[in-house]
């Protein structure tokens, strides 16, 4: 039996093999071998949260600042498992590369309506790349070099893999696997560069558009270098607003109905589009004219070719890698004689920066989310890595914060969660424990997840969860306010004193309590290198609505 090991052992090897190094879950009976391996292995480390939701959240973080697979554990079949199906949807709608290895009952008890069983391979078809059910022990370690392989090809994704539980147990011949090769993509063919460089080269209202792709392609350096090359303006997708640097002169920031008003008139008066990495969807977009002109020309290139072109006409179709399709174009197209678009792109910014500056000098109590969102900016370091939930309050503070270094901003993107930034925040600190990670949500969504604040602490994950408490469910409430006639049920809500059970949990709590206090707050948390809690009550009054086309003003006498 020495040229044998269990089923356990073998998955442990398999992640150990691709670069997994950390792993996340909550313990249950149905993996215990894999736990074992893992203990006696030593080289992966385990973060358990409290909840299945949460270690998901971790996963798909971890993922998307190491740009490799997240990988949880649902090692409790049946609740266990079912518990991160929020987590996979999330996933699925960032295209997170997440893997799932998830407990199932064993083989002898399937389809006897047993203890915990429920169909779990149909309950994440739908919202994942591929839910498959590992069936015999000799594919098992194959099966996970699949998923891994899978989740991180081409537009990447979460897969989840289901074993039952005596798989785990069952003795297999000995492996010693490799790494995954994973299939990477090229850049455009050359007469398509030549065909965007031209294009680009002669517009008077050149625009780039620049979106994950170059997250996980690594290139910002490519596009910044683009961007000067060409002295073209770069306009940022929804939730990427790290894709170059804060305060580059060329760089617009985030567009779309999340942001700023700068960059959403670039896109919709732009007779050039270049998208590079991006599908120019909904959250960017609302898939309308408002924000990309009827008559703009538009280069699409994205990694996805079924994106290319879906929801805006492309002249210029392409499927290739954003970041080796930038360093293509670089030295093929011309700088296009721009000079008053150009001209035109740098008073706006100055314009918003001074709407910004502003901003900052709001002086009412309880503090405004955008004077408070100002002195959060002014007191990040370059380095900082920040979350952001869903919602009113981080719906203003999706293009007002500052985003220095690489892969320095995480959001839920199209899934719209709340309750996503606090787990989000622990899986970056566990892929980059040397960078601060803050994450900024409202006083509805820390609720979700506020156990998993012991998680950071226990596991020495110092993380800062900056909690802008208006009382309310505030895009709810302010949908209610605008649309309903102020009759308001189920908005307004009382939370605790986060800060307070931040201590209780043995972390640190820092209550704001006026106009000037966040920044000092948030650099003497850093500074603490404990997972601290700040809490400041905000105007509850500041609330803006984002889907007004979902609803019509009901009349008061109806």
């Amino acid at each position: 039996m020495s040229n044998q090991i269990n089923g356990g052992e073998a998955v442990y090897r398999v992640l150990k093999a691709n670069g997994i190094d950390t792993v996340f879950g909550l313990l249950g009976g149905s993996m215990l071998e894999l736990y074992d391996a893992m203990y006696e292995g030593g080289e992966i480390s385990y973060v358990g949260a409290r909840d299945e939701r949460a270690a998901g959240h971790m996963a798909d973080a971890w993922a998307r600042m190491t740009g490799k697979p997240g990988v949880v554990l649902g090692a409790q079949a049946g609740p266990g498992v079912v518990n991160i199906v929020t987590a996979v949807a999330e996933a699925q709608l960032a295209y997170s590369p997440m893997v799932v290895i998830a407990g199932a009952i064993t083989r002898a008890d399937q389809c006897k309506d047993t203890f915990q069983e429920v169909d779990q391979v149909a309950l994440f078809a739908p919202i994942s790349k591929r839910s498959v059910m590992v069936t015999d022990p000799s594919r098992l370690a194959p099966m996970l070099e699949d998923a891994i392989r899978l989740a991180s090809s081409g537009r990447r994704g979460p897969v989840v893999l289901h074993v039952p539980r005596d798989l785990f147990a069952a003795m297999l011949p000995d492996v010693e696997p490799k790494a995954v090769a994973i299939a990477r993509p090229g850049p455009a063919a050359p007469e398509d560069v030549d065909a965007i460089a031209s294009l680009i080269s002669n517009a008077s209202r050149p625009v780039i558009f620049a979106g994950g792709g170059f997250k996980w392609g690594k290139g910002r350096e490519a596009l910044t270098e683009l961007a000067e090359t060409l002295e073209v303006p770069v306009v940022a997708s929804t939730g990427h607003a790290d894709v170059m640097r804060h305060g580059h002169p060329w760089f617009a920031g985030q567009a779309g109905p999340r942001g700023n008003r700068v960059a959403s008139r670039l896109t919709k008066e732009a007779d050039v589009l270049v998208v590079l990495g991006a599908r120019l969807g909904f959250n960017s977009t609302f898939h309308s004219n408002d924000y990309v002109g009827a008559d703009t020309r538009i280069a699409h290139v994205d990694i996805d070719g079924s994106a290319v072109g879906r929801y805006f006409p492309a002249e210029i179709a392409v499927q290739a890698d954003a970041r080796q399709t930038a360093e293509a174009l670089a030295p093929k197209a011309n700088k296009p004689n721009a000079d008053v678009w150009r001209e035109a792109f740098k008073a706006d910014m100055a314009s918003l920066a001074k709407e910004r500056a502003e901003e900052a000098e709001i002086a009412t109590w309880p503090m405004h989310p955008r004077r408070a969102l100002a002195e959060i900016r002014d007191a990040l370091p370059a380095d900082a890595i920040t979350t952001l939930d869903t919602g009113n309050t981080c719906l203003q503070a999706a293009d007002r914060l500052a985003h220095y270094e690489p892969l320095s901003l995480i959001t839920p993107l199209d899934f719209g969660l709340v309750g996503f930034g606090l787990a989000a925040a622990i899986g970056a600190k566990s892929a980059s424990p040397e960078r601060p990670v803050v994450a900024i949500m409202g006083d509805g969504a820390v609720g979700y997840t506020m156990v998993e604040i012991q998680t950071a602490i226990s596991h020495n994950l110092p993380i800062v969860i900056i909690v802008l408490d208006n009382e309310a469910w505030g895009a709810e409430k302010a949908y209610q306010q605008e649309f309903f006639g102020g009759r308001l049920l189920g908005a307004e809500i009382q939370s605790p004193r986060y800060d307070k059970f931040a201590e209780l949990c043995g972390g640190k709590g820092i209550w704001v309590d006026a106009v000037g206090k966040m920044g000092p707050a948030l650099k003497d948390a850093i500074a603490s290198n404990q997972t601290t809690v700040i809490q400041c009550k905000i105007d509850p009054g500041a609330l803006m609505t984002l889907r007004k086309d979902l609803f019509t003003k009901q009349d008061d006498n109806d």
